[in-house]
């Protein structure tokens, strides 16, 4: 038997940025995913403590997109495709999560399921996989692939869960470390680490989930698919006109000191691009730069701002925000948060309040009776937590992807 925990994340920035090549800031919770994986019986089978019945992880067709089950499905045959057959058993999940919140719920369970499997399997003692996933980066970097669909080195794509999503969630869930926020760059594949900083003792995140489920599916999974699409498409473009094969606007925009500039050219009669450009060359150069600066120097004031533009990114440039996302980004300022901001793929989902330590039970209380009052239809739906920047998954993965 082989247990894992991954844990859920909080992008306190970058918003849409990963996959599109720039820089996330980011921190681990202390809530997420535990799969456990017991070999036996006939075939792989799955099973989670909130559901009462059991999924076949090779049923044919697949689970609907969106079923907990699918997650399961999909790291299940990237793995034989990539490894060989697994042995059979049962998956054992349970979640201290809110599902579909922003916290990425959905990648803890492709992350601790994946790892559950493939330790039980012994597939990280083989060579394929010590030399491929030499780095916990690589190894964050191929989970999310498990996830996307996409091929990582000699391990062949194979279809994924229907998001077109970066590895910003398995980055943070597998490297963050207890009590640190990290700022990483995805311009390449492999993410690379470009800061650390710890979060003071005095300080603490308070988060309300909205009650609008931020699912990946039907409506919802267009419209985040459109943010990447739209990155995409600004690079089809600049590739195009330059002759380059930039595989992310991080690469594009890296590759000259006029590039930039160039590229807004090249967008003038495209307003959608544009500002989709705008909204991603703000967020990762110059606001989570700022922003962790300001953090680090304990000048709170600075970090709102910073958060703010952030926050007006997210309004104007993706229009990934919906009036319980504003609300409570607007009423978590008006009772004093230092700073807050909506986080994860949008149209639903979480928003995040940075406030004082000593305070922060009374806030989160405030601030949800605030929301319940403004929205009484998501009484029974919405809910809050207080938090600190906590560890990633178990150690033993560092020590085997190595």
């Amino acid at each position: 038997m082989s247990t894992w925990f991954s844990p859920g994340r909080i992008e306190v920035l970058g918003k849409h940025t990963d996959y599109a090549g720039g820089r996330c800031l980011v921190v681990a919770l202390d809530r997420g995913v535990t799969a456990s994986f017991t070999p036996g019986g006939q075939g792989i089978h799955a099973r989670s403590t909130a559901m009462p019945d059991a999924v076949d992880v090779h049923a044919d067709p697949p689970l609907p997109a969106g079923h907990w089950g699918r997650y399961l499905q999909t790291a299940v045959a990237r793995l034989e495709h990539n490894f060989g057959p697994l042995t059979p058993g049962t998956i054992t999940l349970d979640s201290t999560l809110p599902l579909a919140s922003g916290m990425s719920s959905s990648s803890a369970v492709v992350v601790a399921a994946t790892l559950a499997l493939a330790h039980d399997n012994g597939l990280m003692q083989r060579p394929r996989w010590r030399e491929t996933l030499t780095s916990p980066e690589a190894l964050a970097t191929y989970l999310a692939c498990v996830e996307n669909g996409s091929g990582f080195g000699p391990l062949d794509g194979h279809p994924g869960v229907g998001t077109h999503g970066g590895s910003e969630d398995h980055t943070a869930m597998i490297c963050s470390r207890d009590g640190e926020l990290g700022v990483f760059d995805f311009a390449d594949q492999v993410p690379t680490q470009q800061r650390r900083l710890r979060l003071p003792d005095s300080l603490a995140f308070v988060v309300i989930m909205s009650g609008v489920l931020a699912e990946k599916t039907g409506p919802a999974l267009a419209l985040y698919n459109r943010a990447s699409r739209l990155a995409r498409e600004a690079v089809d473009v600049w590739n195009a006109a330059t002759g380059r094969r930039d595989a992310n606007l991080g690469q594009a925009l890296r590759s000259d000191a006029d590039a930039q500039a160039h590229l807004s050219k090249l967008l003038l009669d495209a307003p959608a691009l544009s500002r989709r450009v705008e909204q991603f060359v703000t967020e990762s150069t110059v606001i989570i730069p700022r922003a962790t600066d300001a953090l680090a120097a304990n000048d709170l004031s600075a970090v709102r701002s910073h958060v703010d533009a952030s926050q007006r990114g997210a309004e104007e440039g993706l229009g990934n925000q919906i009036p319980e996302t504003s609300s409570l980004y607007a009423s978590a300022l008006a009772l004093g948060a230092h700073a807050a901001s909506a986080f994860g793929a949008g149209y639903g989902g979480s928003v995040w309040a940075l406030v004082g330590a000593s305070d922060a039970e009374s806030f989160a209380s405030t601030w949800l009776d605030t929301y319940r009052s403004a929205f009484p239809h998501h009484r029974d739906s919405s809910s809050v937590l207080v938090t600190r920047p906590s560890g990633g998954v178990h150690e033993r993965v560092l020590h085997l992807a190595g």
